[in-house]
């Protein structure tokens, strides 16, 4: 499995990359592989009553012995199956397909925070009525129902909104559920036409989860309050999530870390049925084009009925444009620290000292030196440098302290008995469309306290024979239900606010500088971040709650995006699910999108302008512009410098100019920022500027 979490059993320190496995295509022999069918809706023939018909009617056609997987009626129109690459070229021709893609494998992502944040503050968001109403629906691993993080005490009736229940399954039963935990739903067809039936030794062929992902990410976006949480004698105190009064519905799409693309867009299709207001996913894949991306397209679908959709970047580390789920209208987080953390030191014989990060809970290490080892040179196997089970030689390692190289297996795999270490977060550019900046903002993912499960240990290895209520565990899997947390408190404050508005409120308060005044570090240069690692800066729940402006986007703006991609009308139509032509007359560009941040590719010397347009929700005010930039090679210009409002909801634009001298420039990123101000609020927005 590869989420964005450590898990930990022992002393290591090292400095840890979470490897984000690649996008890849899954297939289980030569001949058929499984296929998610985007389908005409409006092209059905009027000799069928329902779509489903249609659906298989089209598929008999070519197959007599394939079987529907699923139906999609609100993430796509169409179906998954299973089929030959001479079936799949003949369903292509058929009158109604508009693509017949290959599914793909996503994988997973893997207490202080509400204080941390300020969302344990009564007078900024309400504990009862509306902020009960909100219902987060959690993509993942499944749920522990048993955990006190989805303790039901206090709360009113479900929501009149909610359409659906729980269902049974190995180890669960509906009645599991309650006022708190509304919703919970598994989806096998896409995993099990591929890797065969669940292994039912192994996990619950049901909405349990025993994995301890799912159960984590869910009661950090909604825990209920459960005091005295604790692990192992770390992190003592009351644990909760941001939205500790939401309502959470569960979809278990993964299994054993995969999560198949057709199982994701039948649990999307059912939880917009169901009437969720926000969706978290802290799973993803690489990156690919929108239209053949599942989570991206599920995700516009979401869009339009209102629902924030919160994803995680990935954990690949230090490399450039490694982030996952990076269409705008996704909300894309990275993962940053809190301030309780667990530092730890090597210090080598020559002195020099590493800091790092250590959650041992054994035997105390002895007060002296102790040898040495890197698992290449303690090992007979090809790959015992990344200390996988029996790949080390016993008498070699024992009594010593071992560096093992990140990847491929588990950190507590490497360090059972031996070290454990902390994570980074994938960074930009953004590589599928540069002019759109990603990651759109940071929060907390390192070292966070949630619920688990009482399938495994703390470590999740099969050999860890401790249960706990609770664990530690970092990445952006963890980062990514904090802003879902957050954005279901501020749908409860302003029910009339679209998804980007959430984000745009989310992403202008959030902060890029300490309480000193310096600015957020990266840790793995030890300099100041900048936006292609944080975004916007770290989320600030306190301050989004009232933004002043708001930088927002309906459907008809998504649409002159894919056409400014030049996308063709059938690959608008695989992510949209509407016949849409691009106006021929009309100059379409990316950078005309609404987006609250501004990435600005440039080639050489020449004037980029950009038209952007806020609204009010803070009342009447007259904001001026302060841009703030670390370069002279570009002159950053705003027109008109002062916006005057004279009501809420009223709309504004401004012009941004670049004014690029090839001469002068040394051709390497520059950052800044544009903010607006009326002595109140705070609007910013961050600018990367880039040659190509």
């Amino acid at each position: 499995m590869s989420y964005s979490s450590f898990l930990s059993s022992a002393a290591f320190f090292t400095i840890l990359l979470l490897l984000h496995q690649g996008f890849c295509h899954v297939s289980d022999g030569a001949q058929h592989a499984t296929y998610i069918v985007h389908m005409a809706q409006s092209q059905m023939p009027s000799g069928f009553d329902l779509h489903s018909l249609w659906y298989d009617s089209s598929l008999r056609s070519v197959s007599q012995s394939a079987q529907l997987l699923y139906t999609y009626a609100n993430a796509i129109h169409g179906f998954s199956t299973r089929l030959t690459p001479e079936e799949t070229d003949s369903l292509m021709t058929l009158p109604g397909v508009i693509s017949v893609l290959p599914k793909h494998r996503y994988e997973l992502h893997t207490t202080r925070t509400p204080l941390f944040l300020g969302v344990h503050n009564a007078d900024l968001f309400p504990e009862t009525g509306s902020s009960s109403d909100v219902i987060v629906g959690v993509l993942d691993t499944g749920v522990w129902p048993g955990s006190k993080s989805f303790s039901d005490v206090g709360l009113g009736p479900v929501p009149s909104t909610w359409r659906d229940g729980c269902e049974d399954g190995t180890n669960f039963t509906a009645s599991l559920c309650n006022r708190k935990l509304i919703g919970a739903r598994f989806f096998t067809r896409g995993y099990e036409a591929t890797m065969g039936p669940v292994d039912e030794s192994k996990e619950s062929r049901s909405p349990r989860d025993d994995d301890g992902h799912g159960t984590h990410t869910s009661s950090t976006a909604v825990g209920s309050v459960v005091e005295g949480a604790i692990l192992l004698g770390f992190a003592s105190g009351a644990a909760r999530g941001m939205a500790r009064r939401a309502r959470v519905a569960v979809y278990k799409v993964c299994w054993e870390g995969d999560c198949f693309s057709s199982d994701i867009l039948a649990a999307i299709d059912k939880a917009i049925d169901d009437n969720v207001n926000i969706f978290s996913m802290s799973l993803g894949s690489g990156t690919s084009d929108y239209y053949r991306d599942s989570v991206a397209i599920g995700a516009f679908a979401a869009m339009e009925r209102g629902i924030l959709v919160s994803c995680s970047t990935g954990n690949s580390g230090l490399s450039s444009s490694t982030l996952s789920n990076v269409a705008p209208w996704i909300t894309t987080v990275g993962a940053g620290t809190i301030d309780p953390d667990f530092p730890a030191v090597a210090v080598l014989g020559n002195g020099k000292n590493y800091s790092g990060v250590s959650l041992f809970k054994g035997d105390a290490l002895p007060d002296k030196t102790l040898p040495f080892v890197y698992a290449g040179n303690a090992s007979n196997a090809a790959n015992g440098n990344l200390c996988g089970p029996g790949t080390l030689i016993p008498e070699k390692v024992k009594g010593k302290i071992v560096m093992c190289d990140r990847g491929v297996n588990a950190r507590v795999q490497k360090g059972e008995l031996s070290p454990v270490v902390a994570a980074f977060s994938s960074r930009g550019p953004n590589s599928i469309t540069p002019d759109i900046l990603k990651p759109d903002l940071i929060a907390p993912g390192v070292n966070i306290l949630a619920g688990w499960t009482g399938s495994k240990g703390p470590t999740g290895l099969a050999s860890d024979a401790r249960r706990v209520e609770f664990n530690i565990i970092s990445g952006t899997s963890m980062s990514c239900p904090h802003v879902s947390g957050l954005a279901a408190l501020l749908k409860s404050v302003h029910p009339e606010w679209s998804p980007a508005a959430i984000r745009s409120a989310l992403m202008t308060t959030a902060y890029k500088t300490y309480n000193d005044g310096k600015p957020i570090l990266d840790v793995t240069t030890g300099k100041p971040s900048t936006p292609f690692e944080h975004g916007a800066g770290h989320v600030s729940p306190t301050t989004a709650i009232n933004p002043g402006l708001i930088y927002d986007l309906t459907t008809v703006d998504y649409l002159g995006f894919l056409c400014a991609l030049n996308y063709t009308p059938s690959q608008i139509t695989s992510v949209s699910r509407r016949n849409y032509t691009c106006d021929p007359s009309k100059s379409y560009s990316v950078a005309d999108l609404n987006y609250p941040s501004f990435a600005v590719n440039v080639d050489g010397s020449g004037v980029f302008k950009y038209t952007r347009t806020v609204t009010s929700v803070g009342g009447a005010g007259s904001y001026s512009v302060k841009v703030n930039s670390e370069t002279t090679d570009v002159k950053i210009s705003v027109e008109p410098a002062v916006l005057n409002f004279k009501k809420i909801n009223e709309k504004k634009s401004y012009t941004v100019t670049f004014t690029v001298n090839s001469s002068k420039a040394s051709r390497s990123n520059r950052f800044g920022s544009i903010e607006w101000s009326d002595g109140k609020h705070v609007v910013a927005r961050p600018v990367a500027i880039s040659w190509t």
